[in-house]
């Protein structure tokens, strides 16, 4: 099984940038897709980015294209999202996600991803 734990969540203001590392465990983790969802407070989860298991495809929600981007070092076991030009509708608990590359849809839909971490807070002030 897979265990996924986020770091590098914090505050920082419209406009600026914030990098969110996933770390797996096992030495498996190259054969899962992953993603990222966030959660704003009262508001329903939404996919982020996505990212096959070789790194050689990603998806993005409309909201974040151009601003985010989603990469993957296998080797490390580790699963990174680079966020620029923030602004304060980015505000919200990130997720990193994970499924076995078998059953991966390529789609930024919740119920496609059994593996999922504790989150890292991410806050946009303007």
């Amino acid at each position: 099984q897979v265990q996924l734990v986020e770091s590098g969540g914090g505050s920082v203001q419209a406009g600026g940038g914030l990098r969110l590392s996933c770390k797996g465990s096992g030495t498996t983790v190259s054969r899962y897709c992953m993603a990222w969802f966030r959660q704003a407070l009262g508001k329903e989860r939404e996919g982020v980015a996505f990212i096959s298991s070789s790194g050689g495809r990603t998806k993005y929600a409309d909201s974040v294209k151009g601003r985010f981007t989603v990469s993957r070092d296998n080797a490390k076991n580790t699963l990174y999202l680079q966020m620029n030009s923030l602004k304060p509708e980015d505000t919200g608990m990130y997720y990193c996600v994970a499924q076995f590359h078998a059953y991966c849809s390529g789609t930024l839909s919740a119920n496609e991803y059994p593996y999922w971490g504790q989150g890292t807070q991410v806050t946009v002030s303007s």
